[in-house]
């Protein structure tokens, strides 16, 4: 959802996570093995700590087992189940020898991994589970751990292939933004959003404004959000119809049907105009309400049947991190 070049909808913004990392949820899931601790063979990794590993894959067929191995244990806090661990990763196939698109190479990024979550490929949610804060973990992962049957092939890995992770865990991100919610002006969308699941969102009788809304609710004590950063946040949508007097909106989408944060490239034309502007520049840690006119939405174009051409769309965001 919010792609520029998108419809709207979740399965759009699945579509773009799912092209640009190999963390995305398999195309048909199944109960993944329960991961060991070792297996013959095993891959071997080297290099320093907050670079890039080294993966030597060994010669012969993989066990076939999930493994996840911790080889240097964190000293942090212990990353418990359905929190969100910020990871920075590498990634090869076993068969080929091919190297994955990572964190740690040109134009890469963190990966925000639910920890345990159902909704996530084995490989990293429960690669994460129990680890702390600073370990560097190594991940064998056949089908059942990873993509499936499917496979994934915007990635160049099949349904056969093993795949091969090596796991920096940096942080654990907040699920939600903390503070005290600003009062919002009668005129304009009402927002309860103090729990974590999709923010409820009223809107008032009145007709919309014609000009971009971006009003800080909560503001974040983290540094300011630049265009070209990657900004992780958690987000609820709805569009305005005047004359529904309060009335709770239907929502269309929102990020907590996931099990993880939504992730882009802000202020860049990634996502659609409305974002791109009233974003980039809050703070990291802040809630904000945007309502967003047509022509910096979807203009005349209709996005399925919950979003009609010519509609004004409200957010509500909590921008969790920005890197």
């Amino acid at each position: 959802m919010l792609t520029a070049a998108c419809g709207g909808g979740d399965d759009a913004a699945k579509k773009k996570d799912a092209s640009a990392s190999p963390s995305a949820q398999p195309s048909q899931p199944a109960a993944a093995p329960k991961p060991v601790s070792d297996a013959s063979p095993m891959p071997t990794v080297a290099g320093d700590a907050e670079k890039k590993p080294t993966i030597t894959i060994p010669k012969g067929d993989p066990s076939g087992k999930f493994v996840v191995k911790t080889l240097t244990p964190g000293t942090g806090a212990e990353v418990k189940k359905d929190d969100l661990a910020v990871t920075k990763y590498t990634g090869k196939i076993w068969k080929s020898g091919k190297d994955l698109a990572g964190s740690y190479d040109k134009g890469g990024v963190p990966q925000v991994i639910p920890a345990g979550s159902q909704t996530y490929i084995p490989a990293f949610s429960e690669a994460v589970l129990g680890q702390k804060v600073g370990a560097r973990v190594l991940v064998v992962a056949p089908p059942s751990a990873a993509f499936g049957a499917a496979g994934k092939q915007e990635l160049g890995v099949s349904g056969t292939d093993t795949l091969v992770f090596v796991l920096d865990v940096d942080s654990v991100m907040p699920k939600k933004v903390d503070g005290t919610q600003a009062s919002i002006p009668s005129d304009l969308p009402q927002i309860k959003a103090d729990k974590e699941e999709a923010a409820t969102i009223s809107v008032p009788k009145n007709d919309p404004p014609k000009t971009l809304v971006d009003k800080v609710l909560i503001e974040g004590k983290g540094p300011e959000v630049k265009s070209g950063q990657t900004v992780y946040m958690q987000y609820s949508g709805a569009t305005w119809k005047p004359n529904e007097g309060q009335a709770q909106a239907k929502l269309f989408d929102s990020s907590w049907k996931t099990g993880a944060p939504f992730s882009t490239t802000i202020g860049q034309g990634q996502v659609i105009e409305g974002w791109d502007k009233g974003l980039v520049g809050k703070k990291v840690g802040s809630r904000v309400l945007l309502v967003i006119p047509p022509e910096q939405g979807y203009k005349d174009k209709a996005q399925g049947a919950d979003i009609p051409a010519n509609s004004t769309l409200v957010f509500v965001v909590d921008i969790l991190g920005a890197m």
